[in-house]
């Protein structure tokens, strides 16, 4: 079940810890993707608050906001690029993405199979895909005052394995959120340390969310390909005409 898109704003954008996940989540995105110059980014979900950094050189950014979550226009100031569709049919052609950012997308619907074959259409040659999930073992995947509390968490070799079998090759992983889901100033104090010593510890031992990268397989058929040219086949009737006089 997806999350209400006001209930997400509010988070991300009106709230001390929501602003404070921006941007440890934004950050180690940027690790992996520093720019975006000359390509198609988008957004699945609610993944909004990550991709202004590629506004300025993306060739185009598009944030995707699935039905049953409600849409709202972003970013602010600037010519809307929100778009309201469906999870599993989205209005981009084949092969035409080379950045996809998933967040509140993949842990929250419930047809998760179905929402990776459209995640695998639309990426392109040499594009790439990150999956931004809930830790299972991780403090905010058991706190409901944070959206990661809601849907279905994942263990890494849980989420690997379901982009596996979808024809995607996990190629990055990282850990984000270390700090902890709580409104308490004390904790809000010190959650920059928290990211800070989180960031050299093991991707297994993640904070809240676990990032992973992954790009497209295509596979090639498999032995010696023979093409056959097909024959014609005469209509039973064919020739019958032959022979009769045109009428004048």
């Amino acid at each position: 079940m997806h999350l209400d898109v006001q209930d997400l704003r509010n988070f991300y954008y009106r709230s001390a810890l929501g602003r404070a996940a921006q941007l440890s989540l934004r950050s180690r995105m940027l690790e992996l993707w520093p720019e975006a110059k000359g390509q198609t980014v988008v957004g699945f979900g609610f993944a909004a608050p990550l991709l202004r950094p590629y506004l300025a050189d993306a060739r185009r950014v598009m944030t995707l906001m699935p039905g049953p979550q409600g849409v709202m226009p972003w970013p602010a100031g600037m010519p809307n690029t929100s778009v309201l569709t469906e999870e599993t049919l989205w209005p981009i052609e084949t092969g035409h993405v080379d950045r996809l950012v998933l967040m509140h997308g993949l842990e929250t619907s419930d047809r998760q199979g179905d929402l990776l074959e459209e995640c695998w259409r639309v990426l392109g040659p040499g594009g790439r895909a990150l999956f931004i999930v809930p830790n299972r073992a991780g403090f905010w995947a058991r706190s409901d005052i944070t959206p990661f509390g809601f849907g279905r968490p994942y263990s890494l070799h849980q989420l690997e394995t379901q982009l596996r079998k979808h024809q995607f090759l996990p190629e990055r992983q990282l850990g984000a959120l270390y700090q902890l889901p709580s409104t308490r100033r004390v904790f809000r104090r010190s959650g920059k340390l928290f990211e800070k010593v989180g960031r050299h510890m093991p991707t297994m031992m993640a904070g809240g969310v676990f990032m992973v990268e992954v790009t497209k397989l295509v596979y090639p058929p498999k032995g010696k390909v023979t093409r056959t040219p097909a024959r014609r086949s005469g209509g039973v009737l064919e020739g019958t005409g032959a022979g009769v006089p045109r009428p004048v």
